[in-house]
């Protein structure tokens, strides 16, 4: 009888449980449950529901139940960055708010003033984005230090969730290196550091690794859910999860985490915390085994899903990208990493302003936004992969496009024509993959991350296209 992993994988714009189990050495993916995502805007700041989301993880939870297959554990991954802080009887203190807030604004350099920005990067090994929770504790510091005095626990996302579900405060260490406040020597907080900032030390749990047993199911979550099982942390930071999930059993290669962020790296040993480095804006987050995840955060899906919305969704991606292909000779390119598009009110009015101001055609339908936005993102790729190789003194022949952007054909071609790489496109459904693949590695289903990868290659279809010529073959 088949033994059911669960992956409950929490995006910035939208849920899914998936389960998994094993047949004859492959893996079997299904999903039970879905369900959308956003931030709220609540009195000009971006929130995240996380009453409504932890709903949303009890009714997917519940479905297994309906179908009659009860997983023997299960785990929960988020974006990264954002968190809660616990009062002593674990209430959530002020609001939750979304990496998009504006509340970010000038803390880096209340940050700086503490420690300067390169000593911060040799230490951490985390790239700059003004949206790091580093950032955003300085912002509690500076506006509502209360919270802070009154803080007796940190959890990022995912940990709460689990929380929530056990009774157990747990923090995964992959997910924490995305604050900007982990070691990457130690693989610990750094809280010599804490303690330079003025941020409380003792808030912040020992950081434990993927396979980690947190507990079971509170008695009344199985009530409510019908059943009990075990939660074990993946690699909570859905990004560490995707990689995972590379079809290379080495990971000899650069990769492409496509969704709403396009997250371009390749794994290393070691963190590379030099100066070249950050001049780059690279950045080393913790992955799977200790493995570094070196990789640079582009703008990715999120403005194409920003257009879609407000088209009204009229259109499906598959439409937008044939759309994009039709309008293939539009010249117009914008720097898909400019913060205009990281929160704009309107993402077609960025995108045009953006032309405007650089003396570019305005693109006027939709097939012209998209492919601008399209071509955008393909020379941003080009750029990235020219870094990676110029940094790790290392030729790359081949890139691997995990995540649900995978399935964006266009741009994977795109993508091919502008590296001049092999391309090789999914599994699409890589974050819960790795979920799951962690979760059978702690039960000894398979034997170690190299295994869990060829897996992944014999159990979905990867999708290769060449530069220039678009051959498209399936594996």
């Amino acid at each position: 009888m088949a033994e059911y992993y669960l992956a409950v994988d929490l995006g910035a714009s939208g849920g899914r449980h998936m389960l998994g189990h094993l047949e004859e050495g492959r893996l079997h993916l299904e999903e039970v449950y879905r369900f959308e995502n956003k931030m709220t805007n609540k009195d000009g700041k971006l929130l995240w529901d996380l009453d409504r989301l932890f709903r949303e993880i009890l009714n997917g939870m519940k479905k297994c139940r309906e179908a009659g297959k009860i997983p023997v554990s299960m785990s929960i991954d988020t974006w990264a960055v954002d968190y809660v802080l616990l009062d002593e009887q674990d209430r959530i203190l002020g609001d939750t708010y979304g990496y998009r807030d504006s509340r970010t604004q000038g803390m880096d350099e209340a940050v700086w003033s503490v420690i300067p920005e390169k000593e911060l990067y040799a230490r951490s090994g985390i790239q700059k984005q003004p949206f790091n929770t580093i950032y955003q504790l300085m912002a509690v510091k500076k506006r509502t230090p209360e919270l802070l005095e009154q803080a007796r626990t940190f959890l990022m996302l995912p940990d709460y969730f689990q929380f929530l579900l056990t009774g157990n405060r747990v923090s995964e260490y992959t997910n924490a290196t995305s604050t900007q406040l982990v070691n990457p020597e130690t693989k610990q907080w750094d809280r010599e550091l804490m303690s330079m900032l003025g941020y409380p030390e003792d808030i912040f749990l020992p950081l434990k690794l993927p396979g980690w047993e947190v507990g079971t199911l509170r008695p009344e979550i199985q009530n409510q859910v019908g059943y009990n099982c075990r939660v074990v942390l993946c690699a909570s930071h859905d990004t560490a999860s995707a990689v995972m999930a590379m079809p290379e059993p080495e990971g000899q290669g650069i990769y492409i985490s496509s969704g709403t962020w396009s997250l371009m790296g390749c794994e290393l040993p070691a963190a590379d915390c030099r100066e070249e480095s950050r001049q780059a804006n690279f950045t080393n987050e913790g992955g799977y085994d200790y493995r570094f995840r070196y990789l640079k955060n582009i703008m990715g899906l999120w403005m194409i899903q920003s257009v879609r919305r407000e088209w009204d969704c009229r259109y499906s991606f598959a439409e937008i990208c044939d759309m994009a292909e039709q309008e293939a000779q539009f010249p117009s390119r914008v720097d898909v990493n400019d913060a205009c598009f990281l929160a704009p009110a309107s993402m077609t009015e960025a995108v045009r302003e953006y032309c405007r101001k650089s003396g570019q055609k305005v693109p006027e339908t939709p097939g012209q936004m998209a492919a601008v936005i399209y071509q955008s993102l393909a020379a941003s790729y080009r750029e990235t992969v020219l870094e990676i190789e110029k940094l790790t003194g290392r030729n790359y022949d081949r890139i691997y496009i995990i995540g649900g952007g995978s399935n964006a054909g266009y741009l994977n071609r795109l993508t091919a024509d502008a590296t001049g790489k092999e391309v090789y496109a999914g599994p699409s459904e890589a974050t819960a993959i790795g979920n799951i693949l962690a979760q059978m590695q702690k039960d000894g289903k398979i034997e170690n991350l190299s295994r869990a990868r060829a897996c992944v290659r014999e159990s979905f279809e990867i999708r290769r296209y060449s530069p220039a010529n678009h051959v498209n073959e399936r594996k």
